[in-house]
């Protein structure tokens, strides 16, 4: 029987990762929205580094190819999340920009 793509273990820490978002969220009224938006950046810089050193190590061997593809799809993920918030930025400062004054 073929290896899954994805581990069990895999899954797990996304779940957790998932859950560790939801108690990350800030209070209504009392969040600080420069700062909430630098934590996510540097959050997803930081995995991005992580995925690119996984992928350094798979192509030395010193990671196995399930590692490899795990990383560069959480690396493809945190990337999709990125681009759609950017979009969701752009597309509220247009309509920012369509009000009268």
């Amino acid at each position: 029987m073929a290896e899954p793509l994805i581990s069990s273990s895999a899954a797990l820490g996304a779940y957790r990762n998932s859950q560790s978002l939801e108690k990350a969220a800030p209070e209504p009224g009392g969040g600080d929205f420069a700062k909430l938006l630098g934590e996510a950046t540097s959050s997803g810089l930081s995995q991005a580094r992580a995925a690119e050193t996984v992928m350094q190590e798979g192509l030395s061997g010193q990671q196995s190819t399930q590692a490899v593809v795990e990383a560069t799809l959480q690396l493809e993920s945190t990337v999709k999340m990125a681009v759609s918030i950017r979009d969701k930025l752009v597309e509220a400062y247009q309509e920012i920009m369509r009000m009268p004054v």
